[in-house]
Order: structure tokens, then sequence, then C-alpha cells
């Protein structure tokens, strides 16, 4: 399987997972919003749960999944 152009990028600039932190910066919100968009039933829950991997307490997100999100909407 090829790798894109984006998911290059999140790989080499963050690794295989990336924080919630990390995602609200690449889609230009605050970590809270991002937090409270991913717990409503709505389009951006949609897109980017199925990436979502809970290790402990932390929340991330898998940048293989996430980078096709991002060239969607690119």
């Amino acid at each position: 399987m090829s790798t894109t152009g984006t998911e290059r990028f999140l790989l080499e600039k963050y690794g295989p997972l990336l924080s919630l932190e990390q995602l609200a910066h690449l889609l230009h919100r605050s970590s809270e919003g991002l937090r409270l968009s991913l717990r409503q039933n709505g389009e951006l829950a949609a897109k980017f749960n199925p990436s979502r991997k809970k290790i402990g307490r932390r929340v991330y997100f898998r940048s293989s999944l996430v980078a096709p999100v991002l060239d969607e909407v690119g």
C-alpha cells in the first residue's frame, strides 16, 4: 500500500499516532473545541473517531487513518 504525501508528512512530523492537541493544531481548532466536537454525533466525529485509539487515559489518532480524511477536505 502506497502512502500519500499527507500521510508521509504526518508520519515524519508526528509519528504513527497524533495526540488530540496535535490534531487540533492541524485542523486550526482549540483542543477543547475538538474534544467536544468528537463527543457529538456530527460529521467531524464520524470522520475522525474511527482513527481514535485510547492508551490509558490519553486519546490518540492513527496518522494512517487521519491522512485520507485530511486529503478529502484539502
